[in-house]
């Protein structure tokens, strides 16, 4: 009984979840525009979401800036971990307080207070403020996904390699990055998923004139929900679902050649 209860709650949250996607999916393939009312299948919503400029632009400005906040964020948050890893016990502890500080603060604190900071420094906000913002925020999910594997591995195998005559350089890139790449790739695709979602943080980081997905549908949203929006959310979850597959069977893949070794 105990376990018909867990397994029944579990499929009630599973579908509270996941039933607001598929009836959006189904939308998406509506002919017409009512909600209310099927009106046979159609892909007309992805032909005239391909059309519309303003979503194509905003599309652009949101891929864009993930994948770049993505890259430069993993950079920064590797090489910080690294030196948060190499620190004592009291400077390590107050190092994780600031970088938990912008995980812990709500999103609208963050976007007013970098918007307050731009305005301060008299620079305009665009699309540079926004990637900007994006990196600042995306940086300490890296840092605290990249430590667990720092914390794992070897600590002795760096200063062995050395000891052999590896250089520094050599030692970062041969000995450490390859143990800790499970950490690095999973906080880089933690960034991007974490931009591709923002809009509190780009809405005040940004100006009307440059806007990511977001912030297009929001201001979209105030006038009435398109059918191409349906159209738009689908797509982004068939990618996102099919990027998570790949990331899983990855995993998979190497946490079995690991036990078969």
């Amino acid at each position: 009984m105990r376990k018909f209860i867990k397994r029944f709650y579990l499929v009630i949250i599973l579908l509270f979840l996941y039933i607001p996607i598929i009836v959006m999916i189904a939308q998406s393939f509506n002919a017409g525009k009512s909600r209310a009312v099927w009106e046979g299948f159609s892909f007309r919503w992805y032909a005239e979401l391909f059309a519309d400029s303003a979503i194509i632009n905003a599309l652009s400005v949101t891929l864009t800036i993930a994948l770049l906040s993505a890259v430069i964020s993993t950079i920064l948050g590797t090489l910080a971990a690294i030196g948060i890893h190499a620190m004592k016990k009291r400077p390590q502890a107050m190092m994780m307080t600031i970088t938990n500080i912008p995980m812990t603060m709500p999103d609208i604190v963050t976007g007013i207070s970098l918007m307050l900071l731009f305005m301060f420094a008299k620079v305009g906000r665009g699309y540079w403020t926004m990637l900007l913002a994006h990196i600042t925020f995306d940086t300490p999910y890296v840092i605290l996904s990249v430590l667990p594997k720092l914390r794992q591995m070897n600590s002795h195998s760096y200063e062995a390699a050395l000891d052999l005559g590896a250089t520094p350089r050599y030692g970062l890139t041969h000995v450490i990055l390859p143990q800790i790449m499970p950490g690095v790739i999973t906080g880089c695709l933690l960034a991007f998923t974490l931009s591709l979602d923002d809009f509190t943080v780009s809405y005040f980081t940004t100006s009307p004139l440059i806007q990511n997905l977001s912030t297009l549908i929001y201001s979209k949203a105030r006038i009435g929900i398109e059918p191409t929006l349906n159209a738009l959310s689908a797509l982004m979850f068939a990618v996102l679902l099919l990027l998570l597959v790949v990331v899983n069977y990855r995993a998979a893949k190497v946490e079995k050649a690991q036990q078969g070794q």
